[in-house]
Parts: C-alpha cells; sequence; structure tokens
C-alpha cells in the first residue's frame, strides 16, 4: 500500500510541471455552441481564455467517444502570461462527428505534456450543410495573430544555429514540398501520355487513373473556390492520389515491356 501510494505521489509531482499554472477557459465557438453542423474540411472555430506562468504550447484537439476524432486541427505556438487563443479542427469525412474538445499544454513530448480542459461540443460533417454565417469579427482578429506568432516562430527558428536533426528535418520538409508537385504533375500527365499511345484495353486502364487525378484535382479547385478552409490538407490529397497514379502508369509501363506490346 506504501508503494502504491508513494507511486502515485511520484506520477502526480513528475506530471505537475507539463501544465502547472495553465488555465483555459472556453468563451465562444463560430459556428456558435449547439448542434454544430458543418461540410467537411470546414473549420470550427474555439475562442479560448488562457492563463500560464511559464511559457507553454496549447493544443485543442476533437474526440468522438473517448477517441481521438478522425480531424485536422490547429498547431501551436509559445503562450505566456494572459490573453486569447484561436483553437480550431475541421473534420475530414462526411458523416463525421465530434462530441467532446480536449485541451493539452505543455512541450509537445509524450511526459510533458498533460490535459488540462475537457469540453463537450457536439459538431457533425455533412456534406449538405447548410452555408455558414459571416466570421465573427473574434475569428479574424486571433487568426491574424496566430499568423503573426508563426511568422516570428519561423524567423527565430530560421536565425537559430541548425543541428543535424534540424537539418534533416528541413530536407525531409523540402523532399515533401518537391514531391508534391512533380507526383501531381506525373500522376495527371502520364495517363493522359497513355490515353493517346495506347490503345485497346491498355486505355481503359490508364483511363482509370486519368480520371481519379482529374477528379481530386477539379474536386479541390470547386471546393476551394466555394469555401477557402476546404482542403487544408490538399497537398496531402495530391501526393496520395498522385502516387498511386504514377504507379499504376509505371506497372503497366513495366507490363507492356515484358510482354512486348506495342
Amino acid at each position: 500500500m506504501f508503494r502504491l501510494a508513494l507511486r502515485i505521489v511520484l506520477s502526480v509531482l513528475a506530471a505537475a510541471p507539463a501544465y502547472a499554472g495553465t488555465t483555459v477557459r472556453l468563451l465562444e465557438t463560430y459556428p456558435p455552441e449547439g448542434d454544430i453542423e458543418v461540410a467537411p474540411n470546414q473549420n470550427v472555430y474555439l475562442r479560448i481564455a488562457y492563463a500560464t506562468d511559464s511559457p507553454t504550447r496549447i493544443w485543442v484537439r476533437p474526440y468522438l467517444h473517448g477517441q481521438p476524432a478522425p480531424a485536422g486541427s490547429s498547431p501551436s505556438p509559445s503562450y505566456s502570461g494572459r490573453g486569447e487563443l484561436l483553437g480550431w479542427f475541421f473534420l475530414m469525412q462526411d458523416a463525421g462527428e465530434v462530441d467532446e474538445v480536449r485541451v493539452t499544454a505543455g512541450d509537445g513530448s509524450v511526459d510533458g505534456t498533460r490535459p488540462i480542459a475537457t469540453w463537450p461540443l457536439h459538431v457533425r460533417a455533412r456534406r449538405a450543410a447548410s452555408a455558414p454565417a459571416p466570421e465573427p469579427e473574434w475569428v479574424a482578429t486571433l487568426r491574424a495573430q496566430a499568423r503573426a506568432a508563426a511568422r516570428e516562430a519561423r524567423v527565430a527558428a530560421a536565425s537559430a544555429p541548425r543541428s543535424a536533426s534540424s537539418l534533416g528535418d528541413a530536407v525531409l520538409l523540402g523532399g515533401f514540398f518537391l514531391a508534391v508537385p512533380v507526383l501531381g504533375i506525373f500522376g495527371l500527365l502520364a495517363p493522359l501520355w497513355g490515353l493517346w499511345r495506347w490503345r485497346g484495353g491498355w486505355r481503359l486502364a490508364a483511363a482509370i487513373p486519368a480520371v481519379a487525378m482529374g477528379f481530386v484535382v477539379l474536386r479541390i479547385l470547386v471546393d476551394t473556390a466555394r469555401d477557402p478552409t476546404a482542403h487544408n490538407l490538399w497537398p496531402f490529397e495530391i501526393l496520395m492520389v498522385g502516387g498511386v497514379s504514377s504507379l499504376v502508369i509505371l506497372a503497366l509501363i513495366v507490363a507492356r515491356r515484358v510482354i512486348g506490346a506495342r
């Protein structure tokens, strides 16, 4: 019993620095609280008051039935003192749902980040959801503050000495942003080339990735023109579909060479 009590006390003491002195309070949401219904990839914004006695990061993430919901959520700069922050998330799937929002604070590591608040919030994603009302002023104000903080963080990171790990991260990030246009262009043009050069079943096989790639690109353009917040993760969509399209065409090219198709 003594060992169990000692273990509990030590675990509490170890966890305390991650969130001690950090408090948050939900002020309002957009769309307003209640039964919120939004289109997939449309942001739900939370206006949050915070107070912290030391620099910390604060994350806002949606949950459903106690598990993380399939959604994207806002990153976190470092916060100090008192103020307001803008949290946001979007559901990536039609018929997606959220029943609560959990707030964590810390340094982003597993041991250094702990939950500090849980708020009930019911959100459903529907493709047929009606257009939202105009954004309140606080959304634009806090969004501008978040962008300014992100710019300051990028400037500070660029001026700081680069370690081997940070250099590797930069190379991976640069490779990702290079892969997106390369796979996007190749995944779109290669099937079109197959449609033009091949005949019979080969042409039909090339048409499948061509239609898939064209549908994804057209959907992104149409949805973004209607709602700029739609498809926040469009580079990943291009990367995934373009990669699959490229693999299909390359496999068809190899198959044609193996069997000697003209």
